[in-house]
């Protein structure tokens, strides 16, 4: 019983603590409430795909196993998505995933990899993320134990490629 009075007096003047600082200053945000703001932020992303392909939909399930919400729209020509998003023919997969800022990812790219570059500013010019082809071993693409090496390059309007993350074992994509 006693221990239940400090820990409520405790949580108390925490609270009483945060809404003064607040009260100081409106605009400012404390680091925990920004903690707090920031999990609460969902990811939603829109992906196009073919309605025959497997590894799409494993990599879906992928996606949303990592707390991403996901609404699959099933494409007769991927070619008119993959033009209307600008990606480049050498920079192609099988499906393309959209966020609600804007940003594309085309391809096996891993969650992890999906919320790390979206929480992320990036230069203006900037399209998104795009694991060309589709290299086995990575989220949707899981073929027992083989992996193949592979890059995650960033997508943008001038066409200059540049690797965003380097992926050399298995589990690094998770």
């Amino acid at each position: 019983m006693r221990l239940t009075y400090i820990t409520t007096a405790l949580s108390v003047m925490l609270a009483v603590s945060i809404s003064v600082k607040s009260m100081e200053n409106p605009h400012s945000v404390l680091p925990v409430q920004e903690a707090i703001e920031k999990d609460k932020t969902e990811i939603e992303l829109t992906v196009y795909k073919s309605k025959n392909c497997g590894c799409c939909k494993k990599w879906i399930e992928h996606i949303n196993e990592s707390g991403i919400k996901t609404k699959a729209i099933d494409v007769a020509d991927m070619g008119l998505i993959k033009a209307q998003y600008q990606i480049k023919p050498n920079m192609r997969s099988c499906h393309s995933a959209v966020s609600a800022d804007g940003y594309v990812f085309e391809g096996h790219v891993p969650a992890k990899y999906i919320k790390q570059f979206l929480a992320e500013q990036h230069p203006q010019k900037t399209i998104g993320l795009t694991v060309p082809a589709m290299p086995v071993g990575t989220p949707g693409m899981e073929m027992g134990n083989r992996f193949h090496k592979y890059n995650i390059e960033v997508l943008t309007q001038d066409s200059q490629q540049h690797t965003y993350k380097h992926i050399s074992k298995y589990a690094v994509q998770f």
